[in-house]
């Protein structure tokens, strides 16, 4: 008798929107099934599956132990968020090859369902950054007599929700800072800004509305800014490592001596970016919005005013929905960072799914009706977005600005027009 081959091994999920983008949030059921055709009559030992999720961060960094000695550190730290496993088909032992042992699957398509349940403690979003990430999938192995397991994994999106709708998140953010430009012997007048925003919490698509006042009275031409910043903080070992990265800006007209700008609402849109996180232990992700002057020949007049990237978007009216779900279904837009995946080292096998049919997995089937709006979100269009880019370039700075070459202030690293 001539066994017959595996054509096909994928794993897929029962998605809760229309875009077969799997998104789940703490305390949802995961559920889905592992898909298998074959050609003819197979023997099988056991088909399992893995489900994991963890927050990893690594970085390295060099040192010297001498005048002509030196080595690399490498900064590792690692937290488990999810540990699932379950049997589909036969044993949890694969070293019985006795036939009484084994599971014939007949030629055709066979589907396997599993499910389980995120744990209900909070979770870190799905996150990827340069030196960490926050991942999560479910990986499945079809186990047979005399040959090498079968191994598919593919990943789902994980958010922590943020509900922007919270006295802390919707109370203003206002500033005022002054400086007098000095050369030599000579004073000019000050250059003064101040700064407000309606609230500290925003979702994905929003726009800031920026309302400023800035006076020149010194003797230079400036020029007033705003500008959004992502900032990366990762922590292994005792030691953290901080990546800062320009991600909007706008720029008003310049100001020469004696001039008076102001800023009536001027809207700066946030563009698809990972919320906020900000309860993991070894990864933070946040935001702020830094209005200043950009004044040639001397140090920047800036305020720096702190934001909160959310996943909940704004209740007009302070209705609120059944359900976590429908919350989010207008904003739910965030992530897969359904993440470009490192996934781990391939089996000594050849790869059986075909390009045919990954592009098949994501075609949009039948949605549920709860997580339509989400779809037609910002939020939505950052999981599309994101998935296929690379990632993008980040500019590295020192965890401790105000050292920075003994200067108070620092001008941005990427400030635009510049």
């Amino acid at each position: 008798m001539v066994l017959g081959k595996v054509k096909s091994f994928t794993v897929s999920y029962d998605c809760l929107n229309d875009s077969n983008v799997p998104v789940f949030s703490s305390g949802d059921c995961v559920s889905g099934r592992v898909v298998i055709e074959v050609t003819g009559e197979i023997r099988v030992k056991s088909l399992k599956i893995h489900a994991k999720g963890f927050a990893k961060v690594r970085w390295t960094e060099s040192r010297n132990a001498g005048s002509n000695t030196a080595y690399t550190q490498n900064f590792t730290e690692e937290v488990e968020y999810l540990n699932h496993k379950d049997i589909l088909i036969g044993h949890e032992r694969d070293d019985d090859n006795s036939e009484e042992s084994l599971t014939t699957i007949h030629s055709g398509r066979h589907e396997y369902a599993f499910s389980f349940e995120l744990p209900q403690t909070p979770l870190a979003t799905s996150f990827e950054g340069k030196n960490g990430s926050v991942r999560y999938w479910v990986k499945a192995e079809l186990h047979r007599p005399w040959l090498l397991p079968m191994k598919v994994k593919k990943e789902f999106t994980v958010f922590e929700h943020i509900d922007i709708n919270t006295p802390s998140l919707l109370s203003p953010q206002a500033g005022t800072k002054e400086k007098t430009l000095c050369c030599w012997f000579c004073t000019s007048g000050p250059i003064s800004l101040s700064a407000k925003i309606e609230r500290k919490g925003y979702t994905l698509g929003e726009s800031i509305q920026i309302f400023a006042e800035i006076e020149n009275c010194s003797s230079r031409m400036v020029v007033p800014k705003a500008a959004i910043y992502q900032t990366q903080t990762f922590y292994a070992k005792g030691k953290m490592k901080e990546v800062k990265q320009l991600i909007a800006n706008l720029r008003g007209e310049s100001l020469s001596s004696g001039k008076t700008e102001t800023w009536s609402g001027k809207m700066l849109k946030i563009p698809p970016v990972s919320p906020s996180i900000l309860d993991c232990s070894i990864i933070r992700v946040e935001y702020s919005l830094m209005v200043y002057v950009d004044i040639p020949g001397a140090m920047n007049l800036l305020l720096n005013l702190p934001l909160v990237i959310g996943t909940i978007p704004l209740h007009p009216f302070g209705s609120r929905t059944s359900s976590v779900s429908s919350q989010c279904s207008m904003n739910m837009n965030w992530l897969s960072m359904a993440l470009l995946e490192r996934p781990e080292a391939p089996p000594s096998y050849a790869e059986i799914a075909t390009e045919e049919q990954r592009q098949n997995s994501m075609a949009p089937p039948a949605a549920r009706d709860d997580f339509e709006r989400v779809l037609e979100g910002p939020l939505f269009a950052y999981i599309q977005e994101f998935r296929f880019q690379p990632p993008p370039l980040y500019s590295e700075i020192d965890p401790n600005p105000d050292q920075v070459n003994g200067n108070e202030e620092g001008r941005p690293d990427s400030c635009p027009s510049r």
